[in-house]
């Protein structure tokens, strides 16, 4: 991406986060970024792809994140809900709630670029929650992964609220992880 696509793409996720997707225009845009709608358009096509480019970059940091969290666990038990611990720190600068579900909301026509990138992000930590359990030695991973995303979502989509219900989704997550795998024998 050229120098002048980067500054777009901020310009437009500091605009599309804090204001909405349809709420903003090209126009906006571009004067935010200090290119022109014609340099906008030639980098993008359009302000469907952009709103897709966007996510894809949110995207990216997130993952780059939960893996991050994920490497560092050397308990695969505790690795299972370290996006729990990664949404926290994220949640510290991003306070309008989650930009995937607020692209979801806003863009309810699945051949949308930009919802099939949100999409693609909650059934990408869908998959992740389902490995890690795996790892973990769930005799069922695929209903505990939807169990923990279900938990995870629903404190996102809390953000936004004065009720913080993160520490509770979290000490619930960790619960339903250690229910659901075997006891490992003492030495």
């Amino acid at each position: 991406m050229t120098p002048a696509g980067r500054r777009i793409v901020a310009a437009a996720e500091e605009l599309f986060y804090n204001r909405g997707i349809t709420a903003v225009g090209v126009d906006l845009i571009a004067e935010h970024s200090g290119v022109t709608k014609r340099t906008l358009y030639n980098q993008f096509g359009s302000k469907d792809c952009l709103v897709a480019a966007y996510l894809t970059e949110r995207d990216r940091r997130w993952r780059s994140l939960v893996r991050a969290a994920v490497d560092a666990c050397d308990d695969p038990v505790e690795a299972v809900t370290s996006p729990f611990d990664t949404l926290r720190i994220w949640s510290e600068t991003n306070t309008r709630g989650c930009a995937f579900i607020n692209a979801l909301a806003e863009l309810p026509d699945p051949s949308h670029p930009a919802h099939q990138v949100a999409a693609e992000q909650k059934l990408w930590l869908l998959q992740l929650f389902q490995e890690l359990a795996a790892r973990a030695g769930c005799p069922d991973p695929a209903a505990l992964a939807a169990q923990l995303l279900v938990l995870h979502e629903g404190a996102l989509a809390m953000r936004p609220l004065p009720l913080d219900a993160l520490p509770q989704s979290t000490d619930l997550a960790r619960a339903l992880v250690r229910a659901g795998v075997p006891r490992r024998p003492s030495p």
